[in-house]
């Protein structure tokens, strides 16, 4: 009997990174799995998965800013999908040296261990904020890069590396773009479990920054099989890419907090909150994408709609055992 594929996963412990894990298990592999090192021993998300899939998983706890863990991680995989980031915006504004150290020179490790294990894939992972508000609709990835945030431009700076070391040694890397992922697990720094959060915790009040901005929402899981799709589509069709991954449609943040008020059946009071507002030169006001090359290169569709991602969201938060491990009542910066 075949041993399954070996993939190792930097950030698996996140929102993102634990759903990612369980799809590549169904998928047939196995996966090590990188969850940052602390004095815990948490393992974040990947403590709440079911037994079989855990079964399929080997936990490290290490750090992609050394690159002895992630050389150590990356030993012996067949693919490495790298989704290990500091993501919170706000915070970026106050910590930009971290958000450089984790997403640039994290990143950097990466691409060394890959490089030089000779691993046939690395999936890099991306962000939409890379293009700022948007210039053009929907954006393409031919779009310009405009960072308006440290995060932002931090995250640029790792997409750039990974084309560098594309281009000067040919390692086999595809860079995946996802827009405004959302889902179960998610962090309260973003704006649906932020609101969702609030109301499951019994709020009627809820306090949120700009309502004007819009964005394309991507249900968790279909990011999941977008990182699926290019961490496993014939070479000659990815490496060397980058690709968007999004619905293509596009909601205001007021609409989609009167939307989530009608499924929770709360009518609710929605007040702004001036603490939770980017600054002004920084608020990005448009994202929506086109996924067409995406779909061209591997055959992916997103197979859920807001509202079915958003009922999948809000079951999830109305569990108490979930809601227990949030912060509802503070602004999660």
């Amino acid at each position: 009997m075949t041993s399954p594929a070996l993939v190792a996963v930097t950030g698996a412990e996140g929102f993102i990174g634990s759903h990612l894990t369980e799809a590549l298990v169904a998928a047939g592999h196995r996966v090590r799995a990188m969850a940052q090192y602390n004095s815990f021993s948490s393992y974040g998300w990947l403590e709440t998965l079911a037994p079989d899939v855990l079964d399929q998983v080997d936990i490290v706890l290490g750090d992609v800013r050394d690159p002895g863990s992630v050389q150590a991680l990356t030993e012996g995989a067949e693919a490495v999908y790298h989704l290990a980031a500091l993501i919170a915006i706000p915070y970026s504004y106050q910590a930009p040296h971290s958000y450089v150290d984790t997403n640039v020179t994290g990143t950097l490790n990466v691409l060394e261990a890959v490089r030089r294990q000779e691993i046939p894939r690395l999936v890099h992972t991306s962000t939409s904020e890379t293009y700022g508000t948007a210039q053009t609709v929907p954006i393409t990835e031919d779009h310009p890069v405009n960072t308006q945030s440290p995060y932002a431009a931090s995250k640029a700076g790792g997409d750039r590396l990974a084309d560098s070391y594309h281009a000067s040694f040919a390692t086999p890397v595809v860079t995946l773009r996802p827009f405004n992922t959302f889902g179960p697990r998610q962090s309260m720094r973003a704006v649906i479990p932020t609101v969702i959060g609030q109301v499951a915790a019994g709020a009627q009040t809820v306090t949120l920054g700009d309502l004007r901005p819009t964005r394309d929402f991507l249900y968790v899981k279909d990011t999941a099989q977008a990182f699926l799709a290019v961490g496993t589509a014939p070479a000659e069709q990815v490496v060397g890419r980058t690709f968007n991954a999004g619905t293509g449609e596009e909601i205001s943040v007021g609409d989609l907090t009167r939307l989530i008020g009608k499924l929770m059946d709360t009518e609710l009071d929605v007040r702004e909150d001036a603490e939770r507002i980017r600054p002004a030169n920084s608020e990005v006001m448009r994202l929506v994408a086109d996924a067409s090359r995406l779909r061209a290169a591997t055959g992916w569709e997103p197979g859920h709609t807001l509202q079915s991602g958003l009922a999948h969201t809000i079951d999830f938060f109305r569990d108490p055992a979930h809601l227990a491990r949030y912060k509802t009542g503070i602004y999660n910066i």
